[in-house]
């Protein structure tokens, strides 16, 4: 239970110049040497969803790398929420 406890679920949205900048592969490299589990995918309104699971630290640090984002990127905004912990797959990928 105490390691439930450290663990965070965070689901966000990324707007800007998000995409054609490698920030889905950016985002999956930076989560799995973090060990975050989770996804991420472009939106048809030019907006990146993602999705991160795992210690809490390590799911704070994704989402401040969020609002920098890969170096080509120009990261206007960040929505971010928590959700409750799933605990499904242990892999990060881009969809």
């Amino acid at each position: 239970m105490e390691r439930e406890a450290r663990r965070k679920r965070v689901h966000v949205y990324v707007s800007g110049r998000v995409q054609g900048v490698f920030f889905r592969d950016s985002t999956r490299e930076r989560a799995r040497r973090l060990g975050v589990s989770g996804w991420v995918c472009n939106l048809p309104d030019g907006r990146v969803e993602a999705v991160f699971e795992g210690e809490s630290g390590a799911v704070d640090e994704m989402v401040r790398w969020c609002h920098e984002g890969p170096p080509h990127a120009r990261v206007e905004s960040v929505e971010a929420e928590e959700e409750p912990v799933s605990g499904g797959s242990e892999e990060f990928e881009v969809r």
